[in-house]
């Protein structure tokens, strides 16, 4: 049976150093903007505040990232499955900080899907959303705005870059879960540049069920990351 999806991704507002590889540690990292987009959907919804001059404020105020949250929860209940890549790890943390509806933010990680948590589960480490939706044969992430460098462009004005960006990282993980269900295998290309793919016989699972996988033999790594790391947050 076909999933109705909602496809749920932010983009966060503070400005980092160059080469931050750990964005969480400099938190609070606000957020500037999101955007969700379901399976009965043609267009993505845009999530962000507004300033007194009509314009997109600076950062998402607690309202409005409680609306987001209550939006997303009221659509698991009309029968949508959120989707994210990397959501369990650093969406649903960040929008928890940022609306202080930490509980409900838990409840929706634990039962959503979140594409890259359940490869990982199964492979023993992470794969980037570009690297899967090229393995699949799909368009990928925008070039519009480079990597990790949003805040940079909100914070300069430039909206609708960033709109772009958020917008087509949503479309990105919808289409790239249809298609793993469609063929039943995820494929990712590696920074070798060869493809490699896993089964995806049973599709996308929840995080929950993610959990549940054997563990994958990761002996061969130095430092292997536990999927214990992913819920810290919670």
């Amino acid at each position: 049976m076909k999933s109705n999806y909602l496809a749920f991704d932010i983009e966060t507002a503070k400005i980092l150093p160059k080469d931050v590889h750990d964005l969480k540690a400099h938190r609070p990292l606000g957020i500037a903007c999101a955007a969700t987009l379901s399976s009965l959907d043609d267009q993505p919804r845009l999530w962000h505040s507004k300033s007194d001059e009509d314009t997109p404020a600076d950062r998402m105020s607690r309202e409005d990232a409680s609306d987001l949250v209550r939006f997303l929860t009221e659509s698991t209940k009309n029968g949508l499955t959120v989707l994210t890549w990397n959501g369990l790890n650093f969406d649903f943390d960040i929008l928890a900080e940022e609306s202080g509806m930490v509980d409900e933010c838990k409840r929706l990680a634990i039962g959503h899907v979140d594409m890259m948590f359940h490869a990982f589960c199964q492979l023993g480490y992470p794969i980037g959303l570009d690297p899967a939706a090229r393995g699949m044969g799909l368009s990928g992430k925008s070039s519009s705005v480079p990597q990790n460098l949003s805040p940079q462009f909100w914070d300069d004005g430039k909206f609708n870059e960033v709109f772009d960006y958020v917008s087509q990282d949503v479309r990105t993980t919808l289409e790239l879960a249809r298609a793993c269900e469609k063929k039943r295998v995820f494929r990712w290309v590696t920074r070798k540049g060869s493809v490699r793919d896993m089964r995806f016989a049973s599709g996308c699972m929840n995080v929950e069920s993610a959990m549940s996988l054997p563990e994958p033999d990761t002996s061969w790594m130095d430092n292997p990351k536990p999927r214990s790391k992913f819920m810290d947050w919670m």
